[in-house]
């Protein structure tokens, strides 16, 4: 049996090499089956290239049933500790250890032992904060793990030029889960494994951990997230639209709600700026999926709400590049996202098409009110060419802006093609 080609999650591959054998926990942090624990996988591989031996190595997935002895913390660390090598330093990988109860002593412990290099997974951003992220505070650095870029997904994929559309179109339909990839449009099979996805979020990363009974409630919310991505969502209107369906929930409960969907990384909470003051603004966010594919599964959506989709797959990859993004706003107008990260400040804005003159005007007009000189781009679907310009708006197809590498240089573009248009 040939051996099963694996996704390269090559940026935070080169993260961990970064870190390794630095006194400090690595935390790798995302949703369900983004990636964490291929990615431990690729890392042991590559350590064990450069002549570190096996039993050096202790890897754990807390996930599997082989491991269920060690989900207390005392259990974990025993376990660890006699296993630990005598001659150098011994890589301890901890998978989902959200897992194990009072998981952080554990993690204490072995941080202050001499030649231990600590990794560690999690499918949920409260397990570092609180109490938590006191107790190892200064201890730890992460990264925050996302599914496939579409660069990514097209590397693995080995698509060409010609079939980069049509490929976009998949991987906005099915998402970017590595196994969706894998499964390569088999549709049967990907929605039974996005809805496994699904519910393992909503029950044991969300329910489970609030100890949430009401499933339904739950559910609802989440759907409401899932077709209002794009728009301004308030904690009340949520709380009203499922009153009205006959339900008793408080805003409380689902502001509550919200929070923990959040932490199950299922969706992302982007604030407003107010552009001219300078200040974020409490109300009015929005919420963005992580799988455009969950997405699918859950409102079956159409062609209909494809900008909000494309502008979801935007924020992801803005999110995937280091940004720290927020919704912009200036009066009563809003730029889509303003983008800031050790380099500056650019600010976007996301259409599917702007071919009609006043969907384009509607587009440009916010930009150009911007008081200042960072950089405004206009990301579409439309053929263009390469120099679309608007008093130094920069328009650029969409594939073209995901496919390019960070530093701006042409990765696996349509721009080192022919330009269409």
């Amino acid at each position: 049996m040939s051996k099963q080609k694996l996704v390269q999650r090559q940026k935070y591959l080169d993260w961990l090499k970064s870190w390794r054998e630095k006194q400090i926990i690595k935390v790798v942090a995302g949703v369900r089956r983004c990636g964490k624990s291929t990615l431990f996988k690729l890392y042991i591989d590559w350590l064990l290239e450069t002549g570190i031996k096996p039993e050096q190595i202790i890897s754990i997935n807390l996930e599997e049933l082989e491991y269920e002895n060690l989900l207390n913390y005392r259990a974990l660390y025993d376990y660890i500790i006699a296993r630990l090598y005598k001659g150098g330093y011994t890589y301890v990988f901890i998978d989902e250890v959200q897992n194990c109860k009072d998981y952080e002593r554990a993690v204490d412990s072995l941080f202050v032992k001499d030649n231990v290099d600590l990794y560690i997974t999690g499918s949920n951003a409260y397990m570092l904060s609180g109490e938590l992220a006191t107790l190892l505070s200064g201890r730890y650095v992460q990264i925050s793990m996302l599914p496939l870029s579409f660069a990514e997904y097209v590397t693995f994929k080995g698509v060409g030029e010609k079939d980069l559309s049509s490929t976009f179109q998949t991987y906005l339909r099915f998402g970017a889960f590595p196994a969706t990839a894998m499964l390569n449009k088999q549709e049967d099979l990907i929605r039974s494994y996005l809805d496994g996805i699904y519910n393992s979020i909503l029950i044991k990363d969300t329910a489970v951990r609030l100890g949430i009974t009401d499933i339904s409630v739950l559910t609802s919310i989440a759907k409401f997230l899932f077709s209002n991505v794009g728009s301004p969502v308030s904690v009340k209107k949520i709380a009203d639209t499922i009153n009205s369906a006959g339900r008793t929930i408080s805003v409380n409960t689902v502001d509550k709600y919200l929070h923990a969907l959040c932490d199950s990384f299922l969706f992302y909470k982007a604030e407003r700026y107010d552009i001219r003051g300078r200040q974020h603004l409490k109300t009015q966010g929005k919420y963005y999926a992580v799988d455009s594919g969950l997405r699918e599964l859950l409102l079956a959506s159409s062609t209909a709400d494809l900008g909000h989709v494309l502008e979801n797959t935007v924020y992801l990859e803005l999110l995937r590049r280091g940004a720290k993004v927020n919704i912009g706003k200036m009066a009563e107008k809003e730029i889509d996202f303003v983008a800031k990260d050790a380099n500056g400040t650019i600010y976007y804005q996301v259409s599917a098409s702007v071919l009609d003159g006043s969907t384009l005007e509607r587009e440009l007009d916010p930009l150009r009110k911007i008081p200042d000189h960072h950089p405004k781009v206009l990301l579409t679907l439309d053929e263009i060419p390469r120099t679309a310009n608007y008093d130094g708006i920069r328009q650029l197809h969409i594939v073209d802006w995901l496919l390019r590498n960070i530093d701006g240089d042409c990765g696996i573009s349509r721009t080192c093609f022919p330009v269409h248009g």
